[in-house]
């Protein structure tokens, strides 16, 4: 009996690569391009050299194969490589995969989020403020390209991630709204801190501070799984 080979774990740049491939065979280069022209920066960080590593990569794991090269003028010769069989289905795996069951991905905003308390109140307020100025600009942009795209009849499931984006933008800006909100009137309780020198004015006497997640047993967990279900 055959065992069942392990697919292959593919990093969000080579899922990008498998996807371009699955159009037509190209080149690294023409990917690069490709990827930049549909502003694929938007999710996936692109860098020349990443891009070449990972199409090598994927060749060494015969997910795509060279089929030739090509020199045009006075340009470096350029290989060409095509998607393979076992690529195409790494690619849907992964996908399926992705789509399936969500994944910590440790985003920075929510580390910096939970030390926030080590600053200011209201430098707090400022910092977020302007934040809260560039997802509004952010989301400017993603309306301009909505329009764009639906204007122009492109199909729609191309461009959900627009969609997706926006609305976690939006929903981003408007939890911040709400966070300022119980700041600046309050609500919600922050530590007096010396803005020149960062120390702590007075330490409020709490009974649970920095460690109330060491507090928190599995059985304390598996009750608010039972009281809060899926």
């Amino acid at each position: 009996m055959t065992r069942k080979q392990a697919v292959p774990a593919l990093t969000s740049l080579a899922i990008a690569v498998l996807a371009l491939l699955e159009e037509r065979p190209m080149h690294p280069y023409e990917m690069y391009q490709l990827l930049s022209s549909r502003h694929e920066d938007e999710i996936i960080k692109i860098r020349p050299g990443s891009l070449y590593h990972t199409v090598t990569r994927l060749a060494e794991q015969e997910l795509v194969v060279a089929e030739g090269t090509d020199r045009a003028g006075n340009r470096p010769e350029r290989t060409t490589y095509r998607i393979e069989t076992a690529g195409s289905r790494a690619l849907r795996a992964r996908v399926a995969e992705i789509l399936r069951e969500p994944v910590n991905e440790y985003p920075i905003f929510p580390v910096a989020l939970a030390e926030a308390h080590n600053l200011p109140r209201d430098e707090v307020i400022a910092l977020l403020t302007e934040r809260i100025t560039w997802l509004e600009g952010r989301l400017t942009e993603l309306s301009a390209l909505h329009e764009w795209a639906a204007s122009r009849q492109v199909p729609r499931r191309y461009w959900t991630t627009i969609d997706f984006i926006h609305h976690t933008t939006d929903a981003e800006a408007a939890w911040l709204r709400g966070f300022i909100a119980e700041l600046e009137s309050g609500e919600l309780e922050w530590e007096d801190i010396d803005p020149h020198t960062g120390d702590r004015v007075c330490s409020p006497e709490e009974g649970m501070g920095h460690d109330w997640g060491a507090a928190l047993t599995d059985e304390d967990l598996a009750r608010v799984r039972t009281d809060h279900p899926r």
